[in-house]
């Protein structure tokens, strides 16, 4: 259980990055359904992200630019801030539908409400299919078990967790490489340094939701990079 967590390996931030698109490379491609592929993009908004929260949602609205420009994908913003508060937009396929609400939100202090983002993703795909969840978190003030049991059931139902940490939080950090692993998802580090790196890897895991490998494809002819080594790597 994830008491029982080993210390993890000090990882460069290079190595993250191979990691990372090693767990993606291995995530359920989408059927072809006819269906829009569905993310689930989940941010923690309390207080100790305010510093880098300036950097993160730029990078946020990029990638929500380049998931509504692929097609094919309905897109959903859930983020946890203050004491309980927890919302959840509508699904839209209008990326600036998500970029003008999200320009509006700011920090607030309280404690991390993770358990409340993968309730929500469990109601959600069982409603209709969520192809992926990314989180982006700087650190964890829960129970390790429970989210890793929740972060199991959704590895069952095939929704993998793709989680993106800033800073160094170690208990954060055993817990989110335990739950990306649980669900068949992919752990990365995002700092300063992988910022450019971080942005590519985020849209290229847009890509994938909306379309599986041929909308990788696509997308890595015209930004190669990170996106054209995780096609790579997709048999």
């Amino acid at each position: 259980m994830a008491k029982n967590i080993e210390k993890s390996d000090k990882k460069s931030g290079k190595d993250d990055v191979t990691e990372f698109l090693k767990k993606v490379a291995a995530a359920p491609v989408r059927a072809p359904t006819g269906k829009n592929g569905r993310l689930i993009f989940s941010i923690d908004a309390t207080a100790s992200r305010q510093p880098t929260w300036d950097r993160a949602s730029h990078l946020q609205h990029e990638m929500f630019e380049e998931a509504g420009s692929i097609g094919g994908l309905e897109l959903q913003i859930a983020f946890f801030r203050g004491f309980g508060e927890f919302k959840a937009t509508k699904w839209t396929t209008d990326s600036q539908a998500l970029i003008r609400p999200m320009s509006r939100v700011f920090c607030l202090g309280g404690h991390t409400q993770i358990e409340k983002v993968l309730k929500h993703t469990l109601r959600q795909t069982k409603k209709d299919r969520v192809n992926a969840l990314v989180y982006i978190g700087d650190c964890m003030e829960e129970d390790a078990d429970q989210l890793c049991h929740l972060a199991g059931q959704l590895g069952m139902l095939k929704v993998p967790i793709f989680l993106f940490q800033e800073g160094h939080d170690t208990i954060a950090e055993n817990c989110f490489r335990q739950m990306a692993r649980l669900s068949g998802g992919a752990y990365c580090r995002f700092d300063s340094a992988s910022a450019a790196t971080l942005r590519n890897l985020l849209r290229a895991v847009a890509a994938y939701a909306a379309g599986g490998r041929k909308a990788l494809s696509d997308f890595s002819k015209k930004s190669g990079g990170e996106a054209k080594l995780l096609l790579q790597q997709i048999k």
